[in-house]
């Protein structure tokens, strides 16, 4: 499990991605807060985190960097709008984590497959270990 520096940084990061159109939308806001909830950040840190950025630490494992893509992409779709900014945003933050640029594009494509651009974890997986094999 991350320290919880780790798990600050997380949560940082989300609501800057979040922050990408100048506004946290209820929906994304109420998103953020669970996940804050789940990381076992009380709402006093995370209203904080709103104001002032954590430090970024990218995540040490590959797989809690496909973790925190995922969980950026439901962020990106929780609104059911993604507009350009945020998808080249998300296929940024994707490259400096060290995902693989294809299996980013492949991701971004295949999430139109899905009711409401969910993608299965399982899916997600496998697209991912495809492009490390």
């Amino acid at each position: 499990m991350s320290s919880y520096q780790e798990k600050l940084s997380i949560l940082s990061e989300m609501i800057a991605f979040a922050k990408v159109d100048n506004i946290i939308k209820e929906p994304e806001y109420s998103f953020l807060l669970g996940v804050a909830s789940q990381l076992g950040v009380a709402e006093e840190k995370f209203a904080e985190l709103l104001e002032h950025q954590s430090e970024h630490l990218i995540p040490k494992t590959q797989a809690d960097r496909i973790l925190q893509f995922h969980r950026l992409l439901l962020l990106m779709n929780i609104d059911q709008v993604q507009d350009q900014l945020e998808i080249r945003r998300l296929h940024e933050i994707g490259l400096s984590m060290g995902l693989p640029p294809s299996a980013i594009s492949q991701v971004l494509t295949v999430m139109h497959n899905y009711p409401n651009k969910v993608i299965p974890p399982k899916v997600l997986i496998n697209i991912f270990k495809a492009h490390y094999n």
